[in-house]
């Protein structure tokens, strides 16, 4: 596998995504590549704005999906390369998988390291994996799985009405303010029109702006803060979009009464947004 190393944080990617958007011939296959980027400080600020947007106290240690935001400049660059067969403009960001293998404190510097695999089929099109490691002190403390779809040219881009089960009580209901989807890009570098202009949301068939899938699984993570095990897995399925504004609720159990199981929790409004399982090793 050929390893390409950065050593500052790319600019201009989302103006190389939205160029990918003209047509041109692809591979068929993902690119045998690795994009690395090492010794990556945390800015203790941005940190600060990441956790007062997603909802997490200010702490020395980081949450969970931090290190998605800092490995989002790495998996864009491979993503967005004229080698890669979708382009990224246009993807779904369908399920995610995080897994803490000991809590990553601000002050670490991390090695990141990001890769594309697992091509495979869908029937909604075809999906692959985009997998983000961080290392600190040699020893790998943490590692993500975004699952994108790319859909195929007959499939709708919006979401046909259909029935849902009934959803649980919530035990919480939050207030979403339109300006959740600026804020989270502001922070994230996830610039994608869909979550942050009106224009750009109804190109891709929503009527309004849509949340990020990871701020609504940071904001979750959020809930359960305190609660968490200091190793633990949590996988999320993204189903229907977050039409900002809006108010959703939020619901979390235990798998166990002693919860040493983990948690299921789920984002519902009048359809489901989000469900959840953390998992402890």
């Amino acid at each position: 596998m050929a390893v390409v190393e950065l050593t500052s944080d790319p600019g201009g990617l989302f103006l190389k995504a939205a160029l990918g958007m003209v047509p041109s011939r692809r591979p068929d296959a993902l690119p045998d590549r690795e994009i690395v980027r090492r010794g990556v400080a945390v800015d203790l600020g941005h940190l600060a704005r990441y956790d007062r947007v997603c909802g997490f106290r200010l702490t020395d240690t980081l949450p969970a999906t931090y290190p998605h935001v800092l490995a989002f400049p790495l998996a864009m660059t491979l993503m967005a390369a004229a080698d890669f067969p979708f382009p990224v403009v246009g993807i779904v960001h369908v399920a995610n998988r995080i897994s803490v293998r000991r809590p990553l404190l601000a002050a670490e510097k991390i090695d990141l390291l990001v890769r594309a695999e697992n091509l495979r089929s869908h029937d909604r099109g075809r999906v692959f994996d985009v997998v983000a490691t961080a290392f600190a002190s040699g020893e790998n403390v943490w590692t993500g799985v975004s699952t994108y779809l790319s859909k195929n040219a007959t499939s709708s881009v919006g979401h046909a009405p259909r029935d849902h089960p009934p959803t649980p009580a919530p035990t919480a209901v939050w207030t979403v303010p339109a300006r959740v989807g600026s804020d989270y890009a502001a922070v994230s570098g996830d610039h994608n029109p869909i979550h942050t202009s009106r224009i750009g949301a109804r190109l891709f068939g929503f009527p309004r702006p849509i949340a990020h899938g990871m701020w609504s699984k940071a904001r979750a993570l959020a809930a359960l803060e305190g609660r968490l095990p200091a190793e633990y897995t949590v996988d999320v399925a993204f189903k229907q979009p977050i039409l900002l504004p809006a108010r959703v609720g939020f619901s979390a159990s235990p798998r166990s009464s002693s919860h040493t199981d983990g948690w299921e929790f789920r984002l519902d409004s009048q359809r489901p947004h989000l469900a959840g399982l953390v998992t402890p090793p």
